[in-house]
């Protein structure tokens, strides 16, 4: 878990894939790691998510970490789990989703808004939680509540792009999520990886001058 945990760390950004056509899986995936992006979560209301994810872990070995999103229910983290998923995320707080997680030596992060969220989360087992949707509350409330909860690590995830990233970063975050901003799906759909490489790349440099500001 810790080397999991390391790696999604190490990439500053987790893209959040949902929906993404089967046969698009694997080149935008590719664009992501190209771009610095190495950290991959698909969304469990994602069609044939299993076979997704033994198909980018196998096609990407170490290079990519990968995870589920979405999970609602402890039968969904351990099908997905068993499926080769490193890391489960939820929108929301689900205790035996944490639990699973912990039985198969897998990360967890439930979907808080509030400090008691967060507590009951981090208590639970989870290795860290997604502060989401975090455009609703901006920057200013992670980094308010991470102020009493210094010890648990938090991802936004939910509104947050290039150019509010960085105030994230600064608030505390250890790393944020990021969809739509991040993974242009008709740039996909015309074959053209390379906007979402260079989206990509903006993203995470935008997390490493954060960092180096800190």
């Amino acid at each position: 878990m810790d080397e999991t945990l390391s790696r999604l760390d190490d990439s500053g950004v987790v893209a959040v894939l949902r929906g993404v056509p089967a046969d698009q899986l694997i080149e935008i995936a590719e664009a992501l790691r190209e771009g610095g992006v190495t950290a991959v979560e698909i969304t469990a209301d994602t069609p044939g998510v299993a076979d997704l994810i033994e198909e980018v872990t196998a096609s990407f070995d170490d290079e990519v970490v990968v995870g589920t999103g979405t999970v609602l229910d402890s039968e969904t983290a351990r099908t997905t789990l068993m499926a080769g998923a490193e890391f489960v995320v939820s929108p929301s707080l689900h205790e035996d989703v944490i639990e699973t997680c912990n039985r198969y030596g897998a990360v967890s992060a439930p979907g808080v808004m509030t400090p008691t969220e967060a507590v009951r989360g981090y208590e639970a087992g989870a290795d860290f939680v997604k502060v989401f949707p975090a455009k609703t509350v901006g920057p200013a409330h992670l980094g308010a509540m991470k102020g009493p909860l210094g010890q648990i690590p938090m991802m936004p995830t939910g509104g947050v792009g290039p150019d509010n990233a960085a105030d994230y970063i600064d608030a505390g975050a250890f790393a944020v999520g990021a969809g739509g901003a991040l993974v242009d799906y008709d740039a996909a759909e015309r074959g053209d990886y390379e906007v979402i490489t260079e989206t990509a790349r903006e993203f995470v440099q935008v997390v490493e001058n954060a960092r180096a500001d800190d």
